[in-house]
């Protein structure tokens, strides 16, 4: 298990920059934990993406695990089950994550909003709750839904930072009705700052729920609390350089993200 949390650990550093900063900020009780289910979920997350032939195996394998069945032992079972025996996992999330990412092999993309908030709570929101389970929470009633906004806030800035890589993929997180609400053209590099700011203020209500219940966390609400302001900080990076008047992925500078961090933190 030592190797895997070094692969971890690496994995976060690598491909979750921002992720990879608060992550330092947590106790070392947790830390490598969260890091070790960071892997499992970019692992699947980056299989489905790439449309890699064992993407399905693997996802049913989780699934199976997750409903309390009989399946194949990979590698992300092992990890969940190590995690498991230190901190009790809620199923109910797997589950639904399970459920997003076969969304995700289907590409059927999205009707409405509401299915855009179904998606990015099955691929982000768990991820959220399963988080607020080893960190622990005082009231899970409460703590629990706020986490999963917290997660869908930042798949929703996912969509918006990533829409023109998602575009040249050929994939589209933005549901029709909006596209048809903002007419013909309205994903296009600068013609897009009407949608978009649409879609930021969807991104913020969750950001506000989120954030309200960290003070619930019993440990890690200063990681978290920086994890937020540096994510919520992408929209405030679209909207610096013009909602989208330029293609590309807009980028927060390093020094920039320290400085959120810091006064998300105080």
């Amino acid at each position: 298990m030592t190797a895997l949390v070094a692969e971890a650990r690496a994995t976060t550093n690598r491909v979750a920059r921002t992720f990879s900063i608060a992550c330092r900020w947590l106790p070392r009780s947790v830390r490598d934990d969260v890091y070790l289910l960071y892997l499992v979920f970019r692992t699947l997350d980056d299989l489905v993406d790439e449309q890699r032939p064992e993407a399905a195996a693997r996802v049913g394998a989780l699934a199976a695990w997750a409903a309390g069945g009989p399946g194949p032992r990979t590698r992300e079972i092992e990890v969940l089950e190590a995690v498991d025996r230190r901190t009790p996992l809620p199923r109910a999330p797997l589950l639904a994550f399970c459920a997003g990412m076969r969304a995700d092999l289907a590409g059927a993309g999205f009707a409405t909003e509401g299915d855009v908030d179904r998606y990015c709570y099955q691929v982000a929101g768990t991820v959220g709750e399963l988080m607020a389970a080893v960190l622990g929470t005082r009231d899970e009633a409460r703590a629990r839904p706020a986490a999963a906004a917290l997660g869908m806030a930042m798949q929703r800035t996912n969509i918006l930072r990533d829409i023109d890589e998602d575009l040249g993929g050929g994939r589209v997180y933005v549901a029709r009705e909006t596209l048809r609400r903002f007419g013909p053209g309205s994903l296009e590099a600068g013609r897009r700052e009407a949608l978009l700011r649409d879609q930021i203020a969807r991104a913020d209500a969750l950001y506000e729920e989120g954030i309200a219940g960290i003070p619930l966390l019993c440990s890690g609400r200063w990681a978290v609390s920086a994890a937020a302001g540096m994510y919520r900080e992408i929209l405030r990076q679209i909207e610096r350089e013009g909602y989208g008047e330029r293609p590309g992925r807009p980028v927060v500078r390093p020094a920039r993200k320290f400085l959120v961090a810091a006064r998300a933190r105080a």
